[in-house]
This record gives structure tokens, sequence and C-alpha cells, in this order.
């Protein structure tokens, strides 16, 4: 039964049926997710921890590796990173992409409970959490709060109390974080001097603070069938209410108070964390969207009742958006959408070109639109984003759609040219082709096939292009087998030459026609000779082999190409000695010129980290301003390179390194790792060093680079115990002074505040008070002390004197010390007589050392990050080996590994995994056209054009000065199918006139070529001109489009050029070997047949 004819006997089942697939994408349209690029993500979990006043190692000790133990215990875990500063700990699991990442989130969360015994308790600021990560780790949304009459406490309330609720809640959100200031607090800020005056331990203070501030049941009271609550004012709220806080009575009746020992006032839990926005301090919000979040959706959902918001914050508040990511999406998509348009219309005219008729042209042009809205109704149901990757598949499917109608259509016009009426040619040469479809739809699905399975993140990007452009394959052979027919059969126009049209339009047939008939003599005499000269020609295909992996080889490489999405990134990392303060100034300074640049138009800027800050720099739009490359160098030549701290500037939209910390800077990562931190640490130095003066990579850093002056306090146990001190209660001690110590909660209706106590400022910026750290003890004298008890100050162990001028004088010290009574500090909410006060260097030395400011493990090695860009000139390949040189010829220590990670991981993976996976397809497409076409030989004839495809590309993008990246790949792959559909076409063409019409393999070929080249013109051009609209756009992700619109169209010229000739000379070859072949097994049969024989029948015969 002729499949075709059913639906060309059934018209209106085949208009519905067709309409139906139509309208499922419509209706799929507005559901799909709309992103920038495919979700490219395996699932990323973040877990953070905070514990102020905790340095990077002791944290990575106690918290960081006891989380990661339990954390690396959960199944499907691919690796872990950490990263560890002062305060707080971020540590990034990645699992394989099979793992559901909410069933993941769960375990990790059980992992965290579980952990809760492994650490420190007390000094945690919260419970570890959790988070989802999205696929690029770059925040969707930058809002800044603003005001001039609020004070920084009160306006982070503004922010975390109504903002950020508001945020939180929009659809798609992942993650608010609020920074620029910290929790409103009570800060208590001590001053040593009257401490030690009066003999008060800092234990006595925290006692005291913690005490004043209760908030707890109290009951109630039945008193004759009524029920009375109790309540009491024991929570204190404001600072006034902590000043007049008895913390002690002296000489009996003589009350100390709080404000008689410490400067308190309402602030901040944390003083370390900064932001502005255009120059005004502000409290930013960063948001980040959960995986497979649709960017636009969440920046609509924020900003639509923005303005609502508004109207209930203080009038003094303002709102101003720093960073929108949405703008360049929305540009980009509507950039890719304007291409997929005049890619149709481009195809449309080429179809009118060659049919010339209006209704002939409106048969195939109809399958373009319900293909490509069936595909989005397939990506739907795949769960896909409408992206710029995905709107360039539908591009560039245009003209894969079109090609199995024309196909069909061609050869039914030719059966009406021949005299058959309309309907038996339809039934005729739609059945004639409808293998030779299949044929084509089959191969190029099978070319998809092998790259479905590659893995990472490539592997998610490939995915979804390979089954977009499958299901438009899919999609077209299924219309061009049932809706082409049915309309030609009723609507197909054939101009017979015998009515020739009259005017402008009759002209323009007769040029057109003369022109098409110029092109089909002209490549029939040069067939004529390509077959006298089959050696010559058929040497072009090992040339061309060998040029194609030459040119592999040497070509620069990229992953994703470098995108212009109007923001640039900017960090500034202070050395080891650079205070905060320090920094924030830079960080305005810095902040203040780039906002002096035409271009730029608005700066966000925020720092939580005491020698490091960020820049956010918001762009004009595109089309208004000069090249995000032009824009970072006017901006790195204007500002000033300030000794004590490196400023580096970044194109955001440049590969996405992957890994951990947001700390690096460039596009690639290349990690080292080892066991013992301190040969790594010793070492880092010593690599980056010699990596800058190549002078081959900018942007270099590394989070673990910068080491801090670190105050390393060792314990005499014996001294101690005489004095009866312990290591806790010393630990304590310094805790209370230097850490920020959260002492009591306060409990608002809307949120909580901290009482935070530590010493003042003017004291914890000192290094030399460390030695006049006082710790009250037990009492009695020490064994071996002086007489008079007075407490000595010694010399540092820099050989500075230790000085306190305004309150550690010998005399003071000595008629205090003698005053004491040597009553054990109690820990006493008020302490009620005076303390035995120990200095801290009476029963501890202190060494001054460097220590990393972060600690990094990665796999359960310490491990540090070197991020870097390639300098201009330098290929991937060339960076690649010189790190690997540099590793060896700076002697690297025994135990020190390195690995490229990331974007630098991925590349090379994806350069090999691409190789084996075409390798594959190669496979694949020679298996399925050995089974369609029952032959061994023939496949290889077709699979002989792909080389061609190959080289046409890599010469494109080498005119363009493009880099071999992972959108040429694709571009690669696309070609392989539509050069080897028009293989397909004359083979199979070949193949029916030698075996049904009995000619020549000569002749066969010869007719084949000649009779398919109107129609492998037609595609042909369909698809180059497809191409072109990603090649002459400039807008948003036009870097993305116009690689593999180079590609195509490079490798459409170049392999059309060669494998109209090459083609038929490789059938030619084909067919002797294979008749050559079945002579010779043929012979074989005949020799083994005969020794067989019995010897009777062998003398007889």
């Amino acid at each position: 039964m002729n499949f075709c004819r059913f639906f060309i006997d059934r018209p209106v089942a085949t208009i519905l049926m067709s309409l139906a697939i139509f309208m499922a994408g419509v209706i799929c349209y507005p559901l799909l997710p709309v992103a920038t690029m495919p979700d490219a993500t395996t699932t990323n979990i973040m877990v953070v921890a905070s514990q102020p006043g905790a340095d990077p190692q002791q944290m990575a000790t106690s918290v960081t590796t006891p989380l990661e133990r339990r954390l690396g215990s959960i199944a499907d875990v691919k690796s872990i990173e950490s990263d560890t500063s002062q305060g707080q700990a971020q540590i990034f699991i990645e699992f394989s992409s099979s793992r559901n990442i909410d069933g993941a989130l769960r375990d990790v969360q059980a992992a965290l409970r579980a952990a809760r015994s492994d650490l420190p308790t007390g000094t945690l600021d919260d419970d570890p959490q959790a988070f989802k990560l999205d696929g690029s780790g770059f925040p969707v949304y930058l809002l800044s709060v603003t005001t001039d009459q609020l004070t920084q406490a009160e306006l982070y309330d503004v922010a975390n109390i109504q903002v950020k609720p508001y945020l939180a809640k929009v659809k798609g959100v992942g993650r608010v974080e609020v920074v620029g200031s910290s929790n409103p607090a009570v800060r208590v800020e001590l001053n040593p001097g009257p401490l030690y005056k009066w003999g008060i331990g800092l234990e006595n203070i925290r006692s005291a603070l913690a005490s004043a501030n209760a908030f707890t049941p109290k009951g109630f009271i039945d008193s004759h069938g009524t029920r009375m609550l109790l309540s009491t004012n024991d929570q204190a709220v404001k600072a006034s209410e902590y000043r007049d806080l008895i913390v002690g009575y002296r000489n009996g009746l003589y009350p100390v108070r709080l404000k008689d020992v410490a400067n308190v006032y309402d602030g901040v839990q944390d003083v370390y964390q900064t932001s502005y926005i255009n120059g005004h301090r502000a409290i930013t919000l960063i948001v980040s969207g959960q995986p497979h979040a649709n960017t636009v959706a969440i920046v609509d959902g924020i900003n639509a009742n923005l303005d609502k918001l508004r109207e209930g914050l203080p009038g003094s508040v303002k709102l101003t958006v720093g960073l929108d990511t949405s703008r360049s999406v929305r540009a980009a998509l509507d950039d890719a959408r304007d291409a997929l348009i005049i890619s149709v219309i481009l195809v449309v005219l080429v179809i009118l070109l060659f049919f010339r008729r209006v209704m002939t042209t409106v048969i195939p042009a109809v399958t373009v639109p319900i293909a490509l809205s069936g595909t989005l109704a397939a990506m739907a149901y795949f769960n896909f984003t409408l992206d710029v990757l995905s709107l360039m598949s539908l591009t560039i499917a245009v003209g894969f759609v079109v090609d199995d109608a024309i196909v069909v259509l061609e050869n039914i016009a030719r059966h009406i040219e021949d005299g058959m009426d309309h309907y038996e040619a339809s039934i005729v040469g739609s059945s004639e082709i409808g293998f030779t479809v299949l044929s084509i739809s089959a191969s190029l699905v099978a070319v998809f096939i092998p790259l479905l399975f590659l893995p990472g993140t490539a592997g998610s990007i490939m995915f979804e292009f390979c089954m977009t452009m499958i299901s438009a394959i899919v999609i077209s052979m299924w219309l061009s087998l049932t809706l082409t027919p049915m309309m030609c059969a009723r609507m197909l126009e054939i101009d017979h030459g015998t009515a020739p049209r009259k005017g402008l339009t009759g002209a323009i047939v007769r040029f057109t026609e003369a022109g098409l008939d110029g092109l089909v003599r002209l490549y029939a005499r040069s067939m004529h000779w390509c077959l006298r000269h089959t050696i010559l020609m058929g040497l072009t295909l090992p040339l061309s082999f060998i040029l194609l992996v030459g040119s592999v080889i040497v070509m620069p490489k990229e992953f994703i190409p470098e995108q212009d999405i109007s923001l640039i990134g900017s960090r500034i990392q202070g050395d080891a000695t650079m205070s905060f303060d320090e920094i924030d100034r830079r960080l305005r300074a810095v902040g203040a010129i780039v906002q002096r640049d035409p271009d730029v138009t608005s700066t966000t800027i925020f720092s939580n980290d005491k020698n490091s800050g960020q820049l956010y720099l918001h762009l004009k739009e595109k089309s208004e301003r000069a090249p995000v490359a032009t824009v970072l160098a006017r901006i790195r030549k204007a500002v000033p390179v300030e000794p004590g701290a490196d400023v580096m500037f970044w194109n955001v939209g440049g590969n996405s390194q992957g890994g951990s910390s947001q700390k690096n800077t460039g596009a690639y990562r290349y990690v080292l790792r080892s066991e013992d931190i301190a040969s790594l640490t010793g070492y880092l130095p010593k690599m980056l060093g010699a990596l800058r003066a190549s002078g081959k990579l900018v942007n270099l850093s590394s989070a673990t680079e910068s080491q801090s002056v670190a105050a390393y306090v060792t314990v005499h146990r014996d001294t101690e115990a005489r004095y009866g001190i312990t290591p806790q209660l010393i630990q304590n001690v310094l805790y209370d002074s230097y850490g920020q110590t959260i002492v009591s909660t306060i409990h608002l209706p809307l949120t909580t505040h901290r009482v935070v106590m530590v010493l003042g400022p003017q004291y914890r910026t000192d290094p030399n008070m460390l030695h006049q750290v006082w710790i009250s003890t037990s009492a009695g004298t020490a064994a071996g002390g002086v007489a008079s008890n007075l407490i000595r100050a010694k010399a540092s162990t820099s050989g500075t004197e230790s000085t306190f001028a305004s309150l550690a004088t010998a005399s003071i010290q000595n008629s205090l010390a003698n005053q004491i009574s040597g009553n054990s500090s109690s820990g006493a909410a008020v302490s009620s007589s005076t303390e035995k006060m120990i200095p801290l260097e009476n029963v501890a030395s202190i060494l001054w050392k460097q220590q990393p400011l972060d600690v990094t493990h990665r796999s359960g090695y310490y491990s540090t990050a070197i991020s870097f860009d390639l300098a201009p000139g330098v290929t991937y390949a060339q960076g690649v080996q010189l790190i690997q040189d540099t590793l060896k010829s700076t002697h690297a220590p025994e135990g020190v590994l390195g690995e490229f990670t990331g974007t630098a991981g991925d590349t090379t993976k994806v350069m090999i995994n691409a190789l084996l996976a075409f390798a594959a397809a190669i496979a694949v497409m020679y298996i399925v056209l050995g089974i369609l076409y029952e032959s061994l030989i023939h496949p290889i004839t077709i699979l002989s054009t792909l080389p061609s495809a190959g080289i046409g590309a890599i010469i494109g993008l080498w005119c363009f000065g493009m880099p071999f990246s992972v959108v040429a790949v694709i571009g690669i792959i696309l070609l392989t199918g539509i050069v080897k559909k028009n293989a397909i076409l004359v083979i199979d063409f070949a193949i029916h006139a030698e075996r049904h019409d009995g000619l020549s393999p000569k002749d066969a070929i010869f007719k084949a070529s000649i009779t398919r080249f109107r129609p492998i013109l037609m595609t042909s051009l369909a698809a180059a001109l497809g191409a072109v609209p990603l090649i002459i756009g400039h807008g948003y992700g036009s870097e993305m489009r116009a690689p593999l619109g180079v590609s195509v169209l490079g490798g459409m010229i170049v392999s059309q050029l060669l494998t109209l000739y090459t083609t038929p000379i490789v059938y030619l070859w084909m067919d002797a070997i294979g008749k050559w072949v079945r002579r010779m097994m043929l012979r074989i049969g005949k020799l083994f047949q005969h020794r067989a024989m019995p010897n009777s029948v062998q003398n007889q015969s």
C-alpha cells in the first residue's frame, strides 16, 4: 500500500492533522522558559556556614572539614569544593547530572543535621544552610536600597524585612542575599583600661549582657474563672537600655555600670561590610535564580509590583536597579527571532526563484511554520528553554524542514512535466521519493544520536540542540510525506513553457530560467571532464581529510564564544596588610573613576571581605556604545595602579569558568592540590610569578595568593596552671575581645537583633594591644611571683615594646595590682569583688606569621585555584602548554598536582568528547545507510562528502578570525547532514537508474548528477541563505550565532564545489570495488565448492 496515497485521498484529515501540530506549538510557545543559554548545569548545591571572628585555618579545620566528611558520604557526589575565608565557609557540591536536585538537597540537609555534633557549639552564627545553585552562579538582579535619613541599621531592617521577602516570593527566585551591611545590633565596645581598673573580667561582661536580656515564657494566673497572662519588661532593646546596666559593685556600694567600661551604641552586627550604588552608600540585594528558572519571568515578576513596594517604604528610602540581566536576554532573543524570520523569508524567496510560481512556492513554504511550531511543542515536552542556542537551531532548521518538501515537490513536478496528471503524479512521485526522504531523515537523525550522550556542560548544551533538530527533522519528514503530496495533487502549478509570461515578471522568469539552464549545462560539461580525470579529482578527498585534521589541531580553541552583555565585572584584591577601611576607600575611588566613563550607566560596589571588594559596571545598550573590549581597555587605562592591591576588570559575558568561588576572575581555571598546605601555599607565588613573567596570561589571580599576618598565641601550660588559667578561658577572652561575639539575641515582632561584644576599634586595630589583653584568674600569688604583685610589661616577640600609654603605666599597674583582693572570675552577671587580672603575655608567647586569607579544599585535599585569561594572540592550546611547562620548570614540590577545571577543563574534554562522538556518529550513519541500502559499499560513497564540509567550516572560521568552539562543532555536525543529504539524492537516483533502467554505472551517476542538480542547488542555497542572518547580526547574542552561521556558510560553499564532482567519482570507484569483491567472493566460493566435491565427480567433470 502506498503510504502517501492515504493522505492524498484524505485532504481534510491531512489538513486538520497538520493544523493540530501547528496549534500545539502556538499553545506551548508562551510556556517555554526564557534564558540566555540552555540550562547546562549538573546538580549543584552550595552550603554556607558562618562563624564570626574565626580565622580561615581554624574554621576550615573545625567547620569545613567535618561538613565535607558528612557531605562526601552522599550518593552520586562528583566533587566537593570549599572556600573558607575569615568567618565564613562556602562548600560547593556537584552531583552527577542524573541526580534530581530536590532529592540531592534533601540529602544535603540530612547530612548537615547529622554534622551538628561535629561542629563547634556556641560560636556559629546559625546552622549551616544549603541552597540550590543555578547554571551560571551569576545574579539575575541587583537591587540597591539607599536613604539620606535613616541609619545603616534602620536601612538594613527595611531591606531585610520589607524588600527581601518581596523578592524571595517571586516565582523562580532561588536565593536573595543582603550585602553592604548586617543585622542591627547593640554594639558593646569595651575599654580595657577601666575593666582592669575595676578588676572586671570579660566573661562577667558577657554574662551581664546575656542576663539583661531575657525573653522567656512567664506563665499565667488563673483566678476566679479568669486567666491573666504574665509579662515583664525583661528585654532590653536599645543601646540606651544597656548603658546603665550594672556590671559590678566596688567598695561595697559603688556600682560599676556598662557605660563606665564600654562604648554602647546602636549599630550593626558586622562592621566589615559595605555597598555603594553610583557613589552613594547603599544596601544591595543580590537575587539569584533557581535551576531551570525563567530569567525574564523572574525580572518581570520583580518589576510587576516594584512601584507598589516603593509606596510601602519610608519616604526617604529609594530603590535603584543596579543590574538587570533580562535586558540582554530579551535583546538577544529578539535578535535571534529576527534572524529566524529573515531566514524564513530568504528560504521562501529561494523557492520562488526556482519554481517561479506563487502557488508552487506555497506548498513547501507552508511546511516551515508548521514544522517550527511543532518543534516548539517538542521543546516544551522536553522542558527545554527558549534561548539563543535553541533559536539558532530553529533558524538553521528552516533549511532542513523545507528540503524534504522541495525534494518531494520536485519529483512530483518532474512526472507532471512528463505528462502525468496531478493526482497520479503525486502518488507515483511521492512513492518513488518516499524511501529517499526516509533515508535522508534517518541518516540525519543518526548524526545527532551519539551527541545526545556527551557528558558534562557541553553534553547538556548538545542534548538540547540535538533533540530540537531531531524533532524538526522528524516533523519535516512527516509533513513532506503527508501534507506536501496532498497539496501537490491539488495546487501544484507547472510552467510547460506553452504560454510565456509578459512584462517584468516574464523577463525575470526567462532570466532565471536561462541562468539555471546555463548552470546545468556548465555543470554537465565540467562533469564530463571530471569523469575523464577521476584520479586527479579523487586526490582531493585525502587532501581534504589531511587538511581538516591539521586545521583542527592548529586552530585557536575556546569553549563558548565570549559575549557582550553590557556588563563588566571588577575585583580589588588587597595584600595581607590592607585594612577594610583602605579597601573601602579604594573601592570608592575606582567606582568614581569608572563612573565617569561615557559608556558606563551605573556602578554597584559591595564588599564583605576584609581585603577585597567587587564592582559591577552596567553599560549602555550595545548599539549605543563601543564594543565591550574597547570599553574594558579604556577603563583599565584610566584606573591608576596603586601599590598593595590588584584591580582586575573582565567581561562578565565571557566564558564561565565554573568551579567554586566568585573570587576567581579569569575565564580559565587551573587547580593545584596537595595534602600539605604549607608546600602548596609556598609554591603558589613561585608559579604565579613565572606565569606573570611570561606575558601570555592576563588577569592572573588566586584566592589563596594573599597571605594575612596572623598572631599565633602559644600558651605556656605550666605557667597558666600556676595562675589557674585554662586554654578554654584564654580562648573565651580572645573571642570576647576580637570576635564580635554575639552574646544575646533581641526578639522583635518582625525580626531579631543582636547584642555584640568586642574591644573598641582603637584597641582591636592595634596589634600591640594583644599583649595587654587581661585575663581574670583565681586568687593567690603565683609561685615565684614578685612580692609587690606587680604585673610587668614584657617586650613583644618582634622586639617592639608593648605600650599602653593611657592606662598601663607601671605605677598604675602596681597600685591596682596591690589593691586586688584576689577573688576569682565567677562569670556572674554582677561582679561583687575585684578580680585578679593577668595580661596574656604573662602566660603565652605571641608569634607573628603569614597565613592564607582563604583555605580551599577540593576532593579532600588542600587546593588553590589559579584563574586567568589569555593575552591577545595566545591560543588556548598555547596557554595550556605554558602552564604545564611552568609546573615542570618551577619544580613543583612532591605531592602538588594540578588539573584544569571549569572552562579550561571543559574545553579540553569537550574537544576530545566531540571527536569521539563525531566518530560514533559516522559509525551510526554508516550502519543506518547500510541497512537502508542493503549495501556495504554505497554508505562509503555518501560519507566521503564529510571532510570537505569540515574543511569549509574551518576556512570560514579562519577568514572571520573566529576560534574553534562548541558552536563551531555544532555547525560542522549540521553540515554533515546537509552535505550527506545531497549525496543521498544523487546516489539514490543512480542506484534506481542502474537497477531499473539498465544504465551503466557511469551513465547512471551522470544522469543522477544532472537530474538532481537543481534540487541540490535549491536546497543548498536555502541552507546557506538560512545561515546568513546568523552572520550579519550585531545585536546581543551575535557572538554566539555568528560562528554557527560562518561554519554552515563556509562549509556549504566549499563542500558543494567539491562534492558535486567527487561524489560521482567515489560512486564509480565503490561500484568497481564492489564488483571486484563480488567476483573474488564468487571465485572463492567456486574453489571451496570444487574442493568439497568427491573425486569421482571431479573426474567425471
